[in-house]
């Protein structure tokens, strides 16, 4: 199949399935006219990209236990868990800030808040 109609299945863009193909995650076949031939194989390895896109891991992650992945089960991969774990890690993490953050803009409303009160 040509490159449309992979993003068609798919619903990814021509551009980013692309981006995929330049950062070794995707593997199309060239015929000798130049365009791209993928085959029916492409299509679940982009849903298992965007699996793990929208589990919040990057590109580079991805390809380094892309191919394991699609081989075995997940669960047989030694890549994934270490890398899961560090993500959930880096999540809590910035949900900390962010509560933090949360917790500096509560107060600074209620001081602002208090403050107008009292000038009224």
């Amino acid at each position: 199949m040509k490159i449309g109609e992979l993003a068609e299945r798919t619903g990814v863009s021509i551009r980013s399935l692309r981006y995929y193909e330049r950062q070794g995650l995707i593997t199309p076949l060239r015929k000798a006219n130049g365009y791209r031939e993928y085959s029916a194989l492409a299509v679940e390895t982009v849903e298992t990209i965007k699996l793990y896109l929208n589990l919040g891991l990057s590109t580079e992650e991805i390809a380094g236990f892309l191919n394991c992945v699609l081989m075995k089960k997940e669960a047989f991969c030694a890549d994934v868990m270490p890398l899961y774990r560090s993500k959930l890690e880096d999540i809590e993490c910035q949900l900390l800030q962010l509560n933090q953050i949360k917790s500096n803009l509560e107060e600074r409303i209620a001081s602002i808040q208090q403050e107008q009160r009292e000038t009224e």
